[in-house]
């Protein structure tokens, strides 16, 4: 295949990804415009007090174990603090959970990935992307620090710190532990895939793997990871945790390592992985409900990757 052919194959790719971004976007204006559009005329208190249960992130509460009317106690001060729709599982799994979905993350998300998809095709975003570099090298020119290797995953290390302090987030061990993997997994995943498909060259041309960026995108999946397992507790983790893969993303830049437009796409990328994460998690949970459930870590020989299995022993 020549290179020519290589290069009308990305363009082509690059047109798929920028409609189905556009597609997306369109439909996140069609579900959410009238919250959007109250937002811009009567301000959030407006959103607040008319849309709430459409604006709250996603909520899973494990209640404690007893009979059913018990636990329809609990339920019924649950949803007098947590309004909006909720479902009561069978009596014979004490577990309740709320599905409420929060659009800001998405929204965000769809438009840091598509800005992205967009510098293949906007002159001028991909001009962006050589000026940044051009100031970030000519001032800082002998830069180079590994740190970003490890502050990547600062926010999942402070997760389970905070847990061994006594300062609890909304899962147990054993359910963040999954939802981690699920969103690692998702993560790893998507990087691998579009760096395949995208053959961006990297700022210092040391390879061809540079769009997205997947020290940026871990980061901010585990700064999405820690914002939802302590939303509830205090904000500020959350915004330690976002600093935190801020400053994972500029580091790479610094580092010569990609380009800006690669570091915006990434973290759109991970916000989005630990969002479908803690979606998809309690209907995995509901569907294995009733057996034992087994965590094993996975390895696959051949593509030299790593995972983890769910098996449900009934």
């Amino acid at each position: 295949m020549g290179r020519d052919d290589l290069d009308q194959k990305k363009r082509t790719m690059i047109n798929e990804i920028f409609y189905y971004f556009v597609i997306i976007t369109l439909h996140l204006m069609r579900f959410y415009g009238l919250q959007l559009l109250m937002l811009l005329v009567a301000g959030r208190s407006a959103i607040g007090q008319t849309m709430a249960p459409a604006l709250q992130d996603s909520v899973h509460v494990e209640m404690a174990t007893g009979g059913v009317e018990a636990r329809k106690a609990g339920f019924e001060q649950y949803f007098k603090d947590n309004p909006g729709p909720v479902r009561i599982s069978p009596p014979e799994h004490p577990y309740l959970y709320a599905y409420n979905v929060n659009p800001g993350p998405l929204l965000a998300s769809a438009i840091m990935i598509g800005y992205g998809a967009a510098t293949f095709h906007i002159r001028p975003l991909h001009d962006l992307d050589l000026a940044t570099k051009q100031e970030i090298r000519g001032e800082h020119s002998q830069f180079k620090t590994t740190i970003d290797n490890y502050l990547q995953y600062s926010p999942i290390l402070g997760v389970y710190a905070l847990n061994a302090l006594g300062i609890h987030g909304e899962h147990n061990f054993k359910d963040r532990t999954i939802i981690l993997g699920m969103a690692s997994l998702i993560v790893c995943g998507t990087v691998t895939e579009v760096k395949n498909l995208t053959h961006r060259e990297r700022p210092d041309g040391s390879a061809a793997n540079s769009f997205p960026s997947g020290h940026t995108a871990t980061a901010f999946m585990s700064a999405e990871f820690m914002r939802m397992e302590y939303k509830n507790v205090s904000p500020w983790y959350g915004v330690g945790a976002y600093m935190a893969a801020t400053a994972t993303g500029v580091l790479r830049m610094y580092n010569n390592r990609h380009w800006l437009s690669d570091v915006v796409a990434g973290a759109g990328v991970g916000i989005l992985s630990s969002q479908a994460a803690f979606w998809l998690y309690p209907k995995i949970r509901k569907r294995f409900t009733g057996g034992n459930t087994i965590i094993m870590p996975t390895y696959d020989v051949g593509t030299k990757s790593a995972g983890i299995s769910l098996v449900c022993i009934r």
